[in-house]
């Protein structure tokens, strides 16, 4: 735990120092996306590595906050600093929705549901013309009135700022609900059912908790991806945007909080310097993706945190002076 909170500390003081020490738009956009992916993928980490169940369905949630600072910032024409607090909370609401559904299954039928759920958004925002304006998508999201004048190096620096507030914002809750009961409680519940609920834990209200947070985290991200990109249409629904998250959080170690954030940033990069050959991202991700399951089931930081335990449990037990 204390690990794990010194690493979160000095990430974030050197996100902090970043912007100070970078004046490239391109890099500072990286930077941008790196953290915009760090919260989606932390959020999708709530489910499948403290849960235990697999959604396939989680943009779901992220679309939702994305339509929703839209449609909050075009329409009602509120700032930034509540359309994205708004679109987090309305995530959650349709989580608690949507987990009174999914959360009964297991399984595949889960998996099955979820996706389903995602697919049904889509199509709602690609044909309900009259209020997603349908394929053509919502433009001209409103940007912060700080914005009105600066240059594009000092919009990609405020822009860096947001994104590392709501993901700072989002690693505190996340690290908050996993060292709580409450998040003890969803590991019992993922490493066995029948054991959390003869120890008193309810399986379906552990996972409810999780579900609903994640759910708001990913729609804070979601409206944050709308003010940023200026445009919200139906491919924020597609699932390129979840099979970036589930690479993210397999690679860089599922069930632990700095995992998603080391998969954020590989996955980022990796898409970047893969641009040149697009029909064979997938491809090479999914190699990777095979590769680190079969070689490093863990995920990256997963498998060295194993070793470092291993190691302090052998440092331990070794006897004094040398002794054999």
């Amino acid at each position: 735990m204390r690990f794990e909170r010194n690493s979160l500390s000095a990430i974030l003081a050197v996100a902090c120092l970043f912007p100070l020490l970078v004046s490239d738009q391109y890099i500072l956009h990286l930077a941008i996306m790196v953290l915009f992916y760090a919260v989606l993928a932390t959020s999708l980490n709530l489910i499948v590595g403290y849960v235990g169940e697999f959604s396939l369905g989680h943009t779901a949630f992220l679309g939702i906050g994305a339509y929703a600072a839209a449609l909050l910032s075009l329409h009602l024409g509120l700032p930034i600093y509540l359309t994205i607090p708004l679109a987090g909370l309305i995530a959650a609401v349709f989580g608690y929705l949507i987990g009174l559904v999914t959360l009964k299954l297991e399984g595949p039928y889960f998996v099955i549901v979820t996706l389903a759920f995602a697919e049904v958004l889509r199509l709602i925002a690609n044909n309900w013309i009259g209020f997603t304006n349908g394929p053509m998508g919502l433009a001209g999201v409103s940007q912060p009135a700080i914005l009105s004048n600066a240059t594009p190096l000092a919009t990609k620096q405020v822009y860096y700022a947001i994104g590392l507030l709501v993901a700072a914002f989002a690693l505190y809750l996340a690290y908050r609900f996993v060292h709580s009961n409450a998040g003890r409680a969803a590991v019992a519940v993922r490493e066995s059912r029948y054991v959390a609920q003869s120890i008193g834990v309810s399986p379906f209200g552990a996972a409810m908790l999780a579900f609903i947070l994640s759910a708001g985290l990913a729609g804070l991200a979601g409206g944050f991806y709308a003010h940023y990109i200026s445009f919200v249409g139906p491919d924020v629904f597609q699932f390129a945007f979840m099979a970036s998250m589930i690479i993210m959080v397999l690679m860089g170690g599922k069930g632990t909080l700095l995992g998603p954030l080391a998969g954020a940033l590989i996955v980022t990069l990796l898409e970047e310097y893969l641009r040149e050959v697009q029909l064979l991202r997938l491809t090479i991700f999914g190699l990777i993706v095979m590769a680190v399951v079969l070689f490093l089931p863990r995920g990256l930081l997963g498998s060295l945190a194993r070793r470092r335990e291993t190691y302090s449990g052998t440092t331990s037990t070794k006897p004094a002076g040398g002794a054999a």
